[in-house]
């Protein structure tokens, strides 16, 4: 049975559902479009939130914390790092003095034209002066225990060990400021230590008229070395003792000024930190704790 005659009913009626599908849309657009407008920046917060929070690292309650076993020995040669106390599981290539926060490397290698030995830190300390005890500067001592001619009798206390590596090694005094001085005070200070230095050894017979008058030519160069300026804050200086060589009197040198060689004053200088209580008190102290466990 033919139904060729509804055909053009059902093309009205689909021609109405449609026209009545786009104008109700039409109608409705601007309605839906504000809508869109408002869900669109809380979709975005969501998903904004959603991926920070997948992204937040994960948290274990209830994981051992993992501390690491603190070293069991602490090396302590030249090439080593130092173990600073209160920072169990750090070893620092530089040891701080306490009482000013200066820092100084575990080794050094004064610049040279020819090539010197690597020296090992064996202590810090401060200088204070007064009784108000004004930090003036830090002080770290330096010694070649590498040298090979050094050997060190097994049955030296600690203040003999010291004057011991200082008479038969290469040493470093480096002096860091703690606040802007000038080269005159520290010159001062180096002239009147050597000469109560010379008077005590005029009276006790350890220094002969020989030497005493032999000194007294670099005395008065080391007076002139010091130059009239500034030294300014935490800016180093180091003292360098040569090591003694057959034939040749030991120089002490005062870096980027110059240089006195005299057996008596090189030597003398250096001993003054370790005679008595010396310019340094707790430098004197950090050297022979450190010189009491030493084994060469």
């Amino acid at each position: 049975m033919s139904f060729n005659f509804l055909r053009p009913f059902v093309r009205q009626a689909a021609g109405c559902k449609r026209r009545t599908f786009f104008t109700s849309s039409a109608r409705n657009a601007p309605t839906n479009f504000a809508r869109a407008t408002r869900i669109r920046p809380l979709l975005c917060g969501a998903g904004l939130f959603a991926t920070a929070f997948a992204l937040q690292p994960k948290v274990h309650l209830d994981t051992e914390s993992q501390v690491p076993e603190p070293p069991k020995t602490v090396e302590t040669t030249s090439r080593s790092l130092i173990y600073v106390a209160g920072d169990p599981y750090t070893y620092h290539p530089f040891l701080a003095d306490p009482a000013t926060g200066i820092q100084f490397p575990n080794s050094l290698q004064v610049p040279s034209k020819i090539k010197l030995p690597e020296l090992t830190l064996l202590g810090v300390g401060v200088r204070t002066v007064s009784f108000l005890g004004i930090k003036v500067y830090s002080v770290g001592f330096y010694a070649d225990l590498e040298n090979p001619d050094l050997k060190i009798p097994k049955d030296l206390d600690p203040e003999q060990k010291a004057e011991h590596i200082v008479r038969n090694t290469a040493c470093v005094v480096r002096i860091v400021p703690t606040r802007n001085t000038n080269y005159t005070h520290l010159r001062d200070a180096f002239m009147r230590s050597l000469q109560a230095r010379m008077v005590t050894g005029r009276q006790n017979g350890s220094i002969s008229e020989e030497v005493e008058v032999a000194a007294g030519s670099p005395l008065r160069k080391l007076k002139s070395l010091f130059p009239n300026s500034a030294l300014t804050k935490n800016t180093p200086l180091d003292v360098f003792l040569s090591a003694p060589t057959p034939g040749r009197p030991r120089a002490l040198v005062f870096r980027d000024m110059g240089a006195i060689e005299n057996d008596w004053v090189a030597t003398e200088l250096v001993l003054h930190y370790f005679t008595g209580e010396g310019p340094s008190p707790p430098l004197k102290k950090a050297v022979l704790e450190r010189l009491s466990s030493l084994e060469k």
